[in-house]
């Protein structure tokens, strides 16, 4: 049987058991796992029974390892039957007693979540708003997008420019010597995009397929690798390929190769049709953005530091993803940026911050109004989910396990409370310039 302690505000002590059961299978499996590795006098390596390695190594030989092993299942199965929502790792993890044949008595101190104090929001908070409406320079900028995105590179036998992309072996020195990640072969490079350090670009400019040049940088003041900041270093870059970036014509030919249009007026229709829509949604969403911010000023709750540390480790844990479908990875972000992990997280620590509080505060009053998704809201997240991995929904749903169908029905529900806060505010035109000069 679990119990809870309060330690201090929002923070619990937990004392669980891990029945002998458990423990002993969980030693068994260290033993299975470990025998091998284990020689004793008189046996065949690998061979010796686990009581006689327990004898000849010590009696706990296999307890840290299998009390890794047990500790989460029983963690668990505690916090479940406690109903405890734990916000962060347990920690000050202590065993009170083990006993050979009876259940360990372990405690471990955790975070929960907070309380939240609501402020007055059913009365209707006040926001200024004003809708942006869709412009020409919109549209038009969304075509070039559509064209640029459209873009072939091909060979070209001139000087590398600016806008190009170029094919390159690199090899970087500091006082004549290699460093760490200062080498590469057969590196794509967009010039002008910005991505090395800076002068590396600039120098590369210039260059012709199969030359080799020496470009001298220097590595920033706040560079991640405290070696290398400040440092003069030469690259030794040799040019592999030149490839000119060919943006297609805004005609009908380009209508009919990425869209079911004939003629270019008609896919541009239907792009700012497509764009019209989108820019309602983003209205909402903008409206909802102010409402909610409103009223998450105006609340007031003590956040755990942990629950800002584990919001930040998911924000880096989605950036490292999106940095691989672009071939690249933390490190060599890093290396480009001069920016550190220490330095992103302190970066990222305010706006983590604020998330974690909106969704605190969100989660409390969804539960406080029992607000609760409705089938076209499901439908609406379905849709979504769906599309984007070229999926029915009826496929989609089957293939839907338990978490991604909570996370799903979350989502909904959170639609929903944003239209519910929608229509409770006070939404006014922000005040013009020339008012409140009368006004004064």
């Amino acid at each position: 049987m679990a119990t809870v302690k309060v330690i201090e505000k929002n923070k619990v002590q937990v004392e669980f058991e891990i029945s002998a059961e458990l423990f002993s299978a969980c030693e068994n499996k260290a033993y299975q796992k470990n025998k091998g590795k284990l020689q004793v006098p008189g046996f065949r390596k690998g061979h010796a029974p686990k009581a006689v390695l327990e004898k000849y190594y010590g009696e706990g030989l296999f307890f840290e390892e299998a009390f890794e092993e047990a500790f989460p299942e029983a963690y668990m199965a505690a916090v479940k039957e406690l109903d405890l929502f734990v916000v962060s790792r347990p920690e000050n993890v202590d065993i009170v007693s083990a006993k050979a044949g009876e259940a360990m008595v372990v405690t471990a101190q955790v975070y929960v979540k907070p309380e939240v104090e609501l402020c007055d929001y059913a009365a209707g908070v006040e926001v200024e708003y004003e809708e942006i409406a869709l412009t020409d320079e919109a549209v038009e900028n969304d075509v070039k997008a559509a064209l640029e995105a459209n873009a072939r590179y091909e060979d070209v036998e001139r000087a590398a420019a600016m806008g190009d992309r170029v094919i390159i072996d690199y090899s970087g020195t500091v006082d004549g010597v290699k460093f760490d990640g200062g080498t590469a072969e057969a590196q794509s490079l967009d010039l002008g995009s910005n991505m090395f350090i800076p002068g590396f670009e600039d120098g590369v400019v210039g260059m012709n397929v199969g030359e080799t040049k020496d470009i001298e940088v220097t590595f920033p003041a706040e560079y991640h690798e405290a070696s290398l900041a400040g440092k003069a270093a030469v690259f030794a870059v040799t040019v592999n390929a030149i490839k000119e970036k060919i943006v297609p014509e805004a005609n009908d030919e380009f209508a009919q190769d990425v869209s079911e249009f004939d003629t270019f007026e008609e896919y541009k229709a239907d792009l700012k049709e497509k764009l019209q829509k989108r820019n309602e949604e983003q209205n909402t969403m903008r409206l909802q953005s102010a409402i909610i911010e409103k009223i998450v000023s105006e609340c007031k709750v003590e956040i755990p530091a942990s629950m800002v540390e584990t919001q930040i480790d998911q924000e880096l844990n989605e950036m490292a993803y999106n940095l691989m479908y672009q071939g690249m990875t933390m490190e060599q972000y890093f290396q480009f940026t001069g920016q550190t992990e220490a330095s992103l997280r302190e970066m990222l620590k305010n706006s983590s911050e604020r998330r974690v509080k909106t969704q605190l505060v969100l989660d409390a009053i969804k539960e406080k109004e029992a607000i609760k998704a409705t089938e076209e809201d499901l439908n609406e997240v379905f849709g979504e989910f769906a599309e984007a991995q070229k999926k029915s929904i009826e496929d989609l749903k089957k293939e839907l396990d338990a978490d991604s169908m909570e996370y799903i029905e979350n989502r909904a529900a959170f639609s929903a409370l944003g239209r519910y806060l929608v229509s409770i505010a006070k939404v006014v035109a922000p005040a013009k310039a020339e008012e409140e000069t009368k006004a004064e």
